[in-house]
């Protein structure tokens, strides 16, 4: 390990940062960072129920088109992952395959995307936490996320398990790896047993996905559709997490393009598996329960009370490792930019503890900003699927800013040398070849179509109940001011920004001073 280790700080010095963060992430590790940010056992237990009220049983279809037009994206970033090795990855490809001030606002957009999801996978808890037992209904009343009292527990819930990650990320990298690593073994084995038990309570054959559930037909199903869409493009995002850790990867020009692929075909496969098992063994496609109460629902009802909240617990193991996921990524991130003096405080922002090698400040920010989304929901239950399709959208702009120069650049040659970087190292880098250009025009498309999708302003997804103007347009309006805010803070660094050819060196400090 340490030749290996010593050949990894040396290619990091070669794009101009001096190695700080401890590497002792390894492959599983790396493929568990993906994994969890995805976690289909959160976010599926969490969506079930929005996608299914919309699109009916049929809503299964999004699953594999979303898995589709991601895995477009996800071969692209797996060939950047290759290249560029760095942290804050969206970042720091942005800005290399385009210029400054795309980099700057694809890390800016990715920023506010990791803190408002953060949140948005704490809130989860509420969808499992009072099925398992009523104690954790701790305001009383309706548990329901889409009541008042269900919004308000769900913040205290939430920020409860923020706490919890934020301290779990400040004390070093390491137990971060060993809970992500035993979080994404124990959803594993938990996603298997889902699949595996609900389809020997099956009701009815795989033959369901086929039916519409009476919310359209022909072209008139085509809007149900698109709305149920929400529920797979929410789930299938974050595995350019191991990318987002390269710096504390071992050999990660060979291991983050593997463990991206990895962790989204592994997703992939599961998220499709447990969708049409639980529309198989749903007691009743019609009573109204499974489009809300979802798949906590189905477990209970078909394992029993005992078997289900056994499995509820699993499901929330795996939030709090999703949360905890999320939270560490976006934390490399905000450490990413400060190292390059380009966002406020970067001072502060970039210090690394000499003995845990973690940017402590930067997950402390992330905590704190997500829970500051979170309060926004209290007594306001419509801002939950608000908060989650604004996440959404902020990701898949993220990406677009890096998948758009990247075809750019592919129209110009690109990899060229660039190709044979890092091959001495020992084994030929992974590379899409003669595929790229039509890959990552596949990406593009897709991208840019499910970001009108998800950010079109309908009333049915921002504001059911009809309580607030603002809230049917709240995707615009919070994109709109992420990228207002964002312009504000770039013309003060925009100086800083364009001036950097090869990044600066991070500030390392003492223990007793790290903030």
């Amino acid at each position: 390990m340490p030749v290996k280790t010593d050949a990894d700080a040396a290619d990091l010095r070669g794009f101009g940062y001096e190695p700080q963060l401890h590497r002792s992430i390894g492959s599983y590790a790396s493929f568990a960072a993906g994994f969890s940010f995805v976690s289909i056992l959160t976010t599926v237990f969490q969506l079930f129920a929005f996608g299914f009220s919309f699109g009916g049983p049929a809503f299964f279809w999004t699953w594999p088109l979303v898995f589709a037009g991601q895995f477009m994206v996800a071969l692209n970033f797996a060939e950047l992952a290759a290249r560029y090795p760095i942290s804050g990855c969206i970042y720091q490809w942005s800005r290399r395959l385009a210029n400054a001030t795309v980099g700057w606002f694809a890390g800016w957009v990715m920023i506010v995307a990791q803190i408002a999801t953060v949140a948005a996978a704490a809130i989860a808890l509420q969808v499992v936490l009072p099925s398992i037992w009523s104690g954790f209904q701790l305001v009383g009343g309706d548990p329901a996320l889409t009541s008042t009292t269900g919004a308000t527990n769900a913040v205290i819930l939430g920020s409860a398990l923020i706490a919890i990650t934020t301290v779990i990320n400040v004390i070093g990298v390491r137990l971060t790896s060993i809970v992500n690593s035993t979080g994404v073994t124990l959803e594993i084995i938990g996603v298997a047993t889902v699949v595996i038990l609900l389809l020997t309570h099956a009701e009815r054959g795989p033959g369901v996905v086929f039916d519409t559930g009476g919310t359209g037909t022909g072209l008139g199903y085509v809007g149900p559709f698109l709305v149920s869409a929400l529920m797979a493009a929410y789930v299938v995002v974050g595995f350019d997490s191991a990318g987002e850790l390269s710096e504390e990867t071992r050999d990660p020009r060979h291991t983050a393009p593997r463990t991206i692929l990895r962790a989204l075909a592994a997703a992939g496969i599961g998220g499709g598996l447990m969708l049409i098992a639980a529309l198989m063994a749903a007691p009743s496609l019609t009573d109204g329960r499974l489009a809300t109460e979802g798949l906590p629902y189905v477990l209970t009802s078909r394992l029993g009370e005992t078997g289900g909240r056994i499995l509820l617990i699993d499901v929330a193991i795996a939030i709090a490792v999703c949360t905890l996921a999320i939270q560490t990524a976006g934390s490399r991130m905000v450490f990413s930019m400060a190292r390059d003096d380009v966002l406020p405080f970067s001072a502060a922002l970039r210090r690394v503890s000499t003995r845990t090698g973690t940017p402590i400040l930067p997950s402390i920010v992330v905590g704190a900003g997500a829970a500051a989304v979170l309060l926004v929901n209290i007594g306001q239950p419509a801002l939950f699927t608000a908060i989650t399709s604004v996440c959404i959208v902020m990701l898949y702009i993220a990406y677009a800013l890096v998948t758009i120069p990247l075809l750019a650049r592919r129209l110009k040659g690109w990899p060229g040398n660039e190709e044979a970087a890092g091959t001495e190292r020992g084994g030929k880098l992974f590379s899409l070849g003669r595929f790229g250009i039509v890959v990552n025009a596949l990406a593009v498309v897709y991208g840019i179509g499910m970001i009108v999708n998800l950010g079109w302003p309908r009333a049915e997804v921002y504001d059911p109940a009809g309580a607030h103007w603002y809230l049917h347009y709240f995707s615009l309006l919070f994109v709109g001011g992420a990228l207002l805010a964002g312009g504000l803070a770039f013309l003060r660094y925009r100086t800083r920004a364009m001036s950097l050819h090869l990044p600066l060196p991070a500030t390392v400090v003492p223990e007793g001073e790290a903030a």
